[in-house]
Protein backbone atom coordinates (compact mmCIF):
# COMPACT_ATOMS: atom_id res chain seq x y z
CA UNK A 1 0.00 0.00 0.00
CA UNK A 2 1.27 3.46 -0.91
CA UNK A 3 0.39 6.60 1.01
CA UNK A 4 -0.48 8.78 -2.01
CA UNK A 5 -4.03 9.25 -0.71
CA UNK A 6 -3.34 8.83 3.00
CA UNK A 7 -5.67 11.05 4.98
CA UNK A 8 -8.23 11.32 2.17
CA UNK A 9 -11.68 9.81 2.44
CA UNK A 10 -14.67 9.61 0.17
CA UNK A 11 -17.70 7.85 -1.22
CA UNK A 12 -17.84 5.22 -3.98
CA UNK A 13 -21.23 4.77 -5.65
CA UNK A 14 -22.10 1.97 -8.07
CA UNK A 15 -20.21 -1.19 -7.07
CA UNK A 16 -22.26 -4.14 -8.33
CA UNK A 17 -19.68 -6.91 -8.00
CA UNK A 18 -15.92 -7.56 -8.15
CA UNK A 19 -15.86 -6.91 -11.92
CA UNK A 20 -17.44 -3.47 -11.65
CA UNK A 21 -15.42 -0.48 -12.80
CA UNK A 22 -16.41 1.16 -9.52
CA UNK A 23 -14.78 -1.72 -7.66
CA UNK A 24 -11.58 -1.38 -9.66
CA UNK A 25 -11.51 2.28 -8.67
CA UNK A 26 -12.30 1.49 -5.03
CA UNK A 27 -9.46 -1.04 -4.79
CA UNK A 28 -6.97 1.41 -6.26
CA UNK A 29 -8.09 4.24 -3.97
CA UNK A 30 -7.88 1.99 -0.91
CA UNK A 31 -4.50 0.70 -2.05
CA UNK A 32 -3.25 4.28 -2.15
CA UNK A 33 -4.36 4.82 1.45
CA UNK A 34 -7.84 6.35 1.11
CA UNK A 35 -10.71 5.60 3.49
CA UNK A 36 -13.90 4.56 1.70
CA UNK A 37 -17.64 4.60 2.19
CA UNK A 38 -19.99 2.84 -0.24
CA UNK A 39 -23.55 3.06 -1.49
CA UNK A 40 -25.69 0.31 -2.96
CA UNK A 41 -29.31 -0.07 -4.02
CA UNK A 42 -31.33 -2.92 -2.62
CA UNK A 43 -30.61 -5.89 -0.42
CA UNK A 44 -29.21 -8.09 -3.20
CA UNK A 45 -26.52 -5.59 -4.17
CA UNK A 46 -25.84 -4.87 -0.50
CA UNK A 47 -25.08 -8.53 0.21
CA UNK A 48 -22.61 -8.62 -2.70
CA UNK A 49 -20.98 -5.36 -1.64
CA UNK A 50 -20.46 -6.13 2.04
CA UNK A 51 -17.52 -8.60 1.71
CA UNK A 52 -15.88 -6.35 -0.91
CA UNK A 53 -16.16 -3.30 1.33
CA UNK A 54 -14.79 -5.25 4.29
CA UNK A 55 -11.84 -6.40 2.18
CA UNK A 56 -10.67 -2.77 1.86
CA UNK A 57 -11.31 -1.97 5.51
CA UNK A 58 -14.67 -0.24 5.11
CA UNK A 59 -17.61 -0.68 7.47
CA UNK A 60 -19.72 2.13 6.03
CA UNK A 61 -22.42 1.16 3.53
CA UNK A 62 -25.70 2.95 2.87
CA UNK A 63 -28.67 1.99 0.70
CA UNK A 64 -29.46 4.74 -1.83
CA UNK A 65 -31.99 5.24 -4.61
CA UNK A 66 -30.65 8.11 -6.74
CA UNK A 67 -34.11 8.84 -8.16
CA UNK A 68 -35.45 9.56 -4.65
CA UNK A 69 -34.50 12.91 -3.09
CA UNK A 70 -35.31 11.72 0.43
CA UNK A 71 -33.05 8.69 -0.01
CA UNK A 72 -30.18 10.87 -1.25
CA UNK A 73 -30.67 13.35 1.59
CA UNK A 74 -30.62 10.58 4.18
CA UNK A 75 -27.48 9.02 2.70
CA UNK A 76 -25.51 12.27 2.74
CA UNK A 77 -26.75 13.10 6.23
CA UNK A 78 -25.33 9.77 7.39
CA UNK A 79 -22.11 10.42 5.51
CA UNK A 80 -21.79 13.90 7.03
CA UNK A 81 -22.42 12.53 10.51
CA UNK A 82 -19.60 10.01 9.98
CA UNK A 83 -17.19 12.37 8.24
CA UNK A 84 -17.72 16.15 8.52
CA UNK A 85 -15.62 16.56 5.37
CA UNK A 86 -14.85 14.32 2.40
CA UNK A 87 -12.29 14.53 -0.38
CA UNK A 88 -13.97 12.69 -3.26
CA UNK A 89 -17.06 11.03 -4.66
CA UNK A 90 -16.97 8.36 -7.38
CA UNK A 91 -20.22 8.32 -9.38
CA UNK A 92 -20.44 5.03 -11.31
CA UNK A 93 -24.18 4.85 -11.79
CA UNK A 94 -26.05 4.29 -15.04
CA UNK A 95 -29.16 2.45 -16.13
CA UNK A 96 -31.32 1.77 -19.18
CA UNK A 97 -33.91 -0.85 -19.96
CA UNK A 98 -31.93 -3.77 -21.41
CA UNK A 99 -34.57 -4.33 -24.08
CA UNK A 100 -33.74 -0.91 -25.56
CA UNK A 101 -29.99 -1.51 -25.73
CA UNK A 102 -30.33 -3.36 -28.99
CA UNK A 103 -31.69 -2.44 -32.39
CA UNK A 104 -32.36 1.18 -33.33
CA UNK A 105 -32.20 4.34 -31.21
CA UNK A 106 -35.27 5.47 -33.13
CA UNK A 107 -37.33 3.04 -31.08
CA UNK A 108 -36.37 4.47 -27.68
CA UNK A 109 -39.47 4.90 -25.54
CA UNK A 110 -40.26 8.15 -23.77
CA UNK A 111 -40.34 6.40 -20.39
CA UNK A 112 -36.95 4.76 -20.83
CA UNK A 113 -35.41 7.96 -22.24
CA UNK A 114 -36.47 9.92 -19.16
CA UNK A 115 -35.44 7.17 -16.74
CA UNK A 116 -32.04 6.66 -18.41
CA UNK A 117 -31.24 10.39 -18.38
CA UNK A 118 -32.42 10.75 -14.79
CA UNK A 119 -30.34 7.89 -13.38
CA UNK A 120 -27.31 8.10 -15.67
CA UNK A 121 -26.84 11.88 -15.95
CA UNK A 122 -29.01 13.95 -13.64
CA UNK A 123 -28.06 11.86 -10.59
CA UNK A 124 -24.52 13.26 -10.89
CA UNK A 125 -25.90 16.78 -10.44
CA UNK A 126 -27.95 15.74 -7.40
CA UNK A 127 -24.93 14.04 -5.87
CA UNK A 128 -22.64 16.99 -6.56
CA UNK A 129 -25.14 19.31 -4.87
CA UNK A 130 -25.13 17.19 -1.72
CA UNK A 131 -21.39 16.46 -1.70
CA UNK A 132 -20.48 20.12 -2.20
CA UNK A 133 -21.07 21.21 1.43
CA UNK A 134 -18.76 18.44 2.63
CA UNK A 135 -15.96 19.69 0.35
CA UNK A 136 -16.07 23.48 0.60
CA UNK A 137 -13.65 23.58 3.53
CA UNK A 138 -10.65 22.21 1.65
CA UNK A 139 -11.80 21.32 -1.87
CA UNK A 140 -12.37 17.89 -3.32
CA UNK A 141 -12.91 15.80 -6.42
CA UNK A 142 -16.01 14.48 -8.17
CA UNK A 143 -15.48 11.73 -10.73
CA UNK A 144 -18.02 10.09 -13.01
CA UNK A 145 -17.76 7.41 -15.71
CA UNK A 146 -18.62 7.86 -19.36
CA UNK A 147 -18.04 6.16 -22.72
CA UNK A 148 -17.26 7.37 -26.24
CA UNK A 149 -20.77 6.45 -27.35
CA UNK A 150 -21.48 9.96 -26.07
CA UNK A 151 -20.01 11.59 -29.17
CA UNK A 152 -19.77 8.77 -31.73
CA UNK A 153 -22.40 6.29 -32.78
CA UNK A 154 -21.87 2.85 -31.24
CA UNK A 155 -24.27 0.09 -32.36
CA UNK A 156 -26.92 -0.74 -29.75
CA UNK A 157 -25.66 1.84 -27.24
CA UNK A 158 -28.68 3.95 -28.17
CA UNK A 159 -30.16 6.07 -25.39
CA UNK A 160 -27.12 5.48 -23.20
CA UNK A 161 -25.07 7.46 -25.73
CA UNK A 162 -27.43 10.40 -25.29
CA UNK A 163 -27.31 10.01 -21.51
CA UNK A 164 -23.51 9.97 -21.51
CA UNK A 165 -23.43 13.08 -23.71
CA UNK A 166 -25.59 14.82 -21.09
CA UNK A 167 -23.34 13.52 -18.33
CA UNK A 168 -20.23 14.90 -20.02
CA UNK A 169 -21.87 18.29 -20.48
CA UNK A 170 -22.88 18.24 -16.81
CA UNK A 171 -19.27 17.48 -15.90
CA UNK A 172 -18.08 20.63 -17.65
CA UNK A 173 -20.77 22.85 -16.15
CA UNK A 174 -20.19 21.48 -12.65
CA UNK A 175 -16.44 21.99 -13.06
CA UNK A 176 -17.08 25.65 -13.80
CA UNK A 177 -19.58 26.09 -10.96
CA UNK A 178 -17.45 24.41 -8.30
CA UNK A 179 -13.96 25.40 -9.43
CA UNK A 180 -13.83 28.63 -7.38
CA UNK A 181 -14.27 26.50 -4.25
CA UNK A 182 -11.41 24.19 -5.17
CA UNK A 183 -13.68 21.31 -6.21
CA UNK A 184 -12.59 19.48 -9.35
CA UNK A 185 -15.03 17.59 -11.58
CA UNK A 186 -13.88 15.08 -14.19
CA UNK A 187 -15.06 12.03 -16.12
CA UNK A 188 -13.13 8.87 -16.97
CA UNK A 189 -14.00 7.25 -20.31
CA UNK A 190 -12.89 3.60 -20.47
CA UNK A 191 -13.38 1.51 -23.57
CA UNK A 192 -15.72 -1.50 -23.49
CA UNK A 193 -15.22 -3.61 -20.38
CA UNK A 194 -16.55 -6.99 -19.30
CA UNK A 195 -18.88 -5.76 -16.59
CA UNK A 196 -22.45 -6.52 -15.55
CA UNK A 197 -23.58 -3.22 -17.06
CA UNK A 198 -21.62 -3.71 -20.28
CA UNK A 199 -23.08 -7.16 -20.82
CA UNK A 200 -26.56 -5.64 -21.08
CA UNK A 201 -25.71 -3.91 -24.36
CA UNK A 202 -26.50 -5.86 -27.51
CA UNK A 203 -23.41 -7.19 -29.29
CA UNK A 204 -21.15 -6.45 -26.31
CA UNK A 205 -18.75 -9.31 -27.09
CA UNK A 206 -18.21 -8.13 -30.65
CA UNK A 207 -17.62 -4.56 -29.46
CA UNK A 208 -15.10 -5.74 -26.89
CA UNK A 209 -13.23 -7.88 -29.43
CA UNK A 210 -13.21 -5.10 -32.04
CA UNK A 211 -11.64 -2.64 -29.59
CA UNK A 212 -9.09 -5.18 -28.42
CA UNK A 213 -7.98 -5.83 -32.02
CA UNK A 214 -7.88 -2.23 -33.22
CA UNK A 215 -6.91 0.08 -30.35
CA UNK A 216 -3.38 1.49 -30.81
CA UNK A 217 -2.27 -0.45 -27.71
CA UNK A 218 -4.19 -3.53 -28.95
CA UNK A 219 -5.92 -3.87 -25.61
CA UNK A 220 -9.07 -2.86 -23.81
CA UNK A 221 -9.01 -0.95 -20.56
CA UNK A 222 -8.29 -2.81 -17.33
CA UNK A 223 -9.75 -2.17 -13.89
CA UNK A 224 -6.27 -1.32 -12.62
CA UNK A 225 -5.75 1.26 -15.36
CA UNK A 226 -9.07 2.95 -14.67
CA UNK A 227 -8.41 2.79 -10.93
CA UNK A 228 -4.98 4.33 -11.36
CA UNK A 229 -6.47 7.21 -13.32
CA UNK A 230 -8.93 7.83 -10.48
CA UNK A 231 -6.06 7.85 -7.97
CA UNK A 232 -4.30 10.52 -10.04
CA UNK A 233 -7.44 12.66 -10.22
CA UNK A 234 -8.11 12.40 -6.48
CA UNK A 235 -4.48 12.98 -5.52
CA UNK A 236 -2.67 16.28 -5.25
CA UNK A 237 -1.10 15.49 -8.64
CA UNK A 238 -4.51 16.20 -10.18
CA UNK A 239 -4.83 19.59 -8.47
CA UNK A 240 -5.13 21.52 -11.75
CA UNK A 241 -7.20 19.03 -13.75
CA UNK A 242 -10.93 19.72 -14.00
CA UNK A 243 -13.67 19.60 -16.62
CA UNK A 244 -11.83 16.80 -18.44
CA UNK A 245 -13.03 13.62 -20.14
CA UNK A 246 -10.01 11.34 -19.69
CA UNK A 247 -9.92 8.35 -22.05
CA UNK A 248 -8.57 5.06 -20.72
CA UNK A 249 -9.29 2.91 -23.76
CA UNK A 250 -5.97 1.82 -25.23
CA UNK A 251 -6.17 4.82 -27.54
CA UNK A 252 -9.21 3.55 -29.44
CA UNK A 253 -10.87 6.98 -29.40
CA UNK A 254 -8.24 8.45 -31.76
CA UNK A 255 -9.03 6.08 -34.64
CA UNK A 256 -10.92 7.04 -37.78
CA UNK A 257 -11.27 3.44 -38.99
CA UNK A 258 -10.06 -0.04 -38.00
CA UNK A 259 -6.42 -1.05 -38.37
CA UNK A 260 -5.41 -1.93 -41.92
CA UNK A 261 -5.26 -5.65 -41.28
CA UNK A 262 -8.83 -5.60 -39.95
CA UNK A 263 -10.46 -3.66 -42.80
Amino acid sequence: MSDQLKGKRGLVMGVANERSIAWGIAKSLAGAGAELAFTYQGEAFGSRLKPLAESVGSDFMVDVDVTDDASLDAAFEQLGARWPTIDFVIHAIAFSDKSELTGRFLNTSRANFKNSLDISAYSFVEIARRAHPLMVESGGTLITLTYQGSNKVVPNYNVMGVAKAALEAATRYLANDLGPEGIRVNAISPGPMKTLAGAAIGGARKTYKHTDMNAPLRTNATLDAVGGTAVYLVSDAGACTTGEIIHVDGGFHVLGMPQYENL
